[in-house]
């Protein structure tokens, strides 16, 4: 269930400065994830079609955030949004100051 799901994934979001809700097998995930590691930084990597309840997980965080779609990604407790927003926010420049502001660069 989401709501058992809920708190789980509010400490996610509230304990790491950039966490990505993912599935292994999703290209525009994987597209996120390579960003994020071109530029160097640590980030939290949720993989819900590895994890027991990640389905009431992706329930969830479509009540906190709005978003079901993966990749689904919080910097510094706020929601981005999806891999076009990160790509988006990449080309501008912006990435790198929410980064900065999260202390991860």
């Amino acid at each position: 269930m989401a709501a058992e799901a809920m708190p789980k994934v509010q400490s996610l979001i509230d304990e790491s400065p950039v966490v990505v809700f993912s599935k292994s097998y999703c290209p525009y995930c994987k597209s996120t994830k390579s960003t994020l590691q071109k530029i160097g930084i640590d980030f939290k990597v949720i993989e819900l079609d590895q994890i027991n309840g990640g389905s009431d997980m992706q329930d969830a965080l479509e009540q906190i955030s709005g978003q079901r779609t993966v990749p689904n990604v919080y910097i510094k407790q706020k929601h981005i949004g999806g891999n076009s927003d990160v790509q988006a926010l990449d080309k501008s420049g912006k990435l790198q100051g929410l980064l900065k502001e999260a202390g991860v660069v």
